[in-house]
């Protein structure tokens, strides 16, 4: 596991980020100017909807998980699609700046292999943040922890490449092969059901879905 120094340089990293970039680019891509990012947001939102669905019954609306919600954009747009949305970060200052956003969703402060919730939700959703997390010890706790919050017939949502391989880019950033997920995901009861691209300029990344049959 990673030592606490490397967690807490890299905690701070994330909060001075959100801290010192706007709501789009303290989640987004640090490389792109603001009509970019808005353009990368809209894109991505439109295939998650695509995914989950726009509208939800009034009756029975999905319950939600946005885990490493970031400031909340997400988590608060699928709230406007009618949808109930709980969404945790571990950066303090990313869980204040979405609490003070409002917009729907509720908000905690916890790690990707941390929290917990009573009950469990149709749709658990992780975008862009397993590839930050470069310890593989880590990454396969966060990714259990994020299994255990998802109902029979869920789905886990998660976002990196497809493959072939490992791909470390930078400082904060590990890529990991498709194989890698279901390597870990399918003893627990997870299939891989489908892979999205995002299909935005040269970026790799797509939406990896995987439902639980058990």
């Amino acid at each position: 596991m990673t030592d606490q120094p490397t967690r807490d340089r890299t905690r701070a990293y994330w909060d001075t980020r959100h801290r010192e970039r706007d709501t789009l680019a303290s989640g987004g891509h640090i490389g792109l100017d603001r009509p970019g990012n808005e353009i990368f947001y809209a894109q991505r939102l439109g295939t998650l909807l695509t995914l989950i669905g726009d509208l939800s019954s009034p009756a029975a609306p999905l319950f939600v998980l946005d885990a490493g919600c970031g400031k909340g954009h997400f988590a608060r747009a699928l709230a406007r699609c009618g949808h109930r949305v709980d969404a945790f970060d571990a950066s303090p200052e990313a869980v204040a700046q979405a609490r003070a956003e409002g917009g729907g969703p509720r908000y905690d402060l916890a790690a990707l292999a941390d929290f917990r919730s009573p009950w469990p939700y149709d749709i658990v959703l992780c975008v862009d943040v397993l590839f930050h997390v470069l310890d593989d010890a880590e990454w396969s706790a966060a990714l259990r922890n994020l299994v255990s919050l998802v109902r029979v017939t869920g789905r886990l949502i998660v976002t990196d490449e497809e493959g072939p391989g490992r791909t470390p880019r930078g400082d904060y950033i590990l890529h990991r092969p498709t194989d890698a997920y279901r390597t870990e995901l399918e003893p627990l009861g997870l299939t891989h059901t489908l892979f999205r691209p995002y299909g935005f300029r040269e970026n790799l990344v797509g939406f990896h879905v995987f439902t639980r049959t058990r």
